[in-house]
């Protein structure tokens, strides 16, 4: 099938966790047969960062000016499969009543930042990405978030369909490689600077950190103040690319997962990063949110502490072998249940119920594509910053 995406970014993964999603959604719906298009806007800060300008399982449409180029960009979705626009897509609105006025789809909201939305139209009945009277006429509700959130989009916001679509890992990418000497350390974090998540990353890094002065911590991350007062043994790195991911999650005896406040309070809502540290046989310490065990069984799997003292005490007390078998039974856990491959099977799933109840588009010429498509000629499946 041919698949239309409007989304923040697919090109650079600088300050922002929707790249490594869409690219890993993505990858895998080339590898299953289909037909991508990523249509994204040319802003100044990805155009300076771009990591992946040509990505080699998609097509991407640039374009600077809605107005100017609504025509031509709703070109592409006149013989499109299912059409989705992304959260965050600087242009979402207009885009979804161009769709939905030129009767072409069916038509997906993917909302990677479901709690957050939620808290916006709460508020207002619209954020700068989706306005509540919308809702309705969008086919499916792709959610980041599942649990009371999918709920509260049915019966609040009247979403035909609200799903739990959640992020993924692209296990080809994500795995146990060997250690770098540069992300060597007791426990690192990686992730760009959030407010709401800042007094927990002193609390949990900076705070264990402070109390074992011998050992070596990583913050990794863009848009930090550079009035943060770290402690003198926390390395900080200004961005960590992705094809270095791998690599930075190996390197560390322990990764540190933080979650933003109203995914804290929406519950469901497991960030990329733990899926990709999970998937790199990373032990990891996180935050405590509703859902987590849906996941990651807390003790097991991942840990849990209530503050600085128990983290300091992890690393302390935690013995090689069950720091190694915990970050072993996560990867098994998210390999079974959140590669990037189970993602698009569920995606093809939800097209083919869509297509077979929906009489408001065009029948559907969904295939299931069992015949992998060739990746684009000289175009690299990333390029390292």
């Amino acid at each position: 099938m041919k698949v239309v995406i409007f989304g923040l970014t697919i090109t650079s993964a600088w300050g922002n966790g929707h790249a490594t999603t869409y690219r890993s959604l993505v990858k895998a719906l080339a590898l299953r047969g289909h037909h991508v298009v990523f249509v994204e806007k040319d802003v100044k800060w990805y155009r300076a960062h771009r990591d992946l300008p040509r990505p080699g399982y998609c097509f991407v449409e640039l374009y600077e000016e809605w107005a100017v180029n609504a025509l031509r960009l709703m070109q592409l979705c006149r013989d499109a499969d299912a059409v989705v626009v992304g959260s965050y897509f600087p242009d979402a609105i207009a885009a979804m009543e161009a769709i939905i006025e030129a009767g072409v789809g069916p038509l997906l909201f993917y909302d990677i930042d479901t709690p957050i939305t939620l808290s916006g139209l709460r508020k207002h009945s619209k954020v700068a990405y989706l306005d509540s009277a919308v809702i309705s006429q969008i086919d499916a509700y792709l959610s980041f978030a599942g649990g009371p959130s999918l709920h509260e989009l049915e019966q609040r916001f009247g979403a035909k369909k609200a799903i739990a679509f959640y992020c993924s890992v692209d296990a080809d990418l994500y795995k146990p490689v060997q250690a770098h000497d540069n992300f060597r350390c007791d426990l690192s974090y990686l992730g760009t600077y959030a407010a709401d998540r800042q007094p927990k990353l002193m609390d949990l890094l900076d705070s264990p950190a402070r109390q074992l002065p011998e050992q070596r911590f990583i913050v990794a991350g863009p848009m930090y103040p550079a009035e943060t007062g770290w402690a003198s043994n926390v390395v900080r790195f200004s961005h960590v690319g992705p094809g270095e991911h791998p690599s930075f999650y190996s390197s560390a005896r322990f990764s540190l997962n933080l979650t933003r406040d109203e995914m804290v309070l929406a519950g469901y809502s497991p960030p990329v990063r733990l899926f990709e540290a999970s998937a790199c046989g990373a032990a990891i310490i996180s935050d405590r949110w509703s859902g987590l065990e849906e996941f990651l069984e807390p003790g097991k799997e991942i840990l849990t502490p209530s503050d600085g003292r128990e983290v300091a005490d992890i690393l302390l007390y935690l013995s090689d072998r069950e720091r190694e078998q915990m970050g072993a039974r996560a990867r098994e856990r998210i390999l079974a249940h959140h590669t990037s491959l189970h993602r698009a099977v569920q995606f093809e799933e939800i097209i083919g119920s869509l297509s077979s109840n929906t009489t408001t588009h065009k029948a559907a010429r969904m295939t299931t594509g069992t015949e992998p498509v060739a990746l684009l000629p000289d175009a690299p499946a990333y390029i390292p910053q």
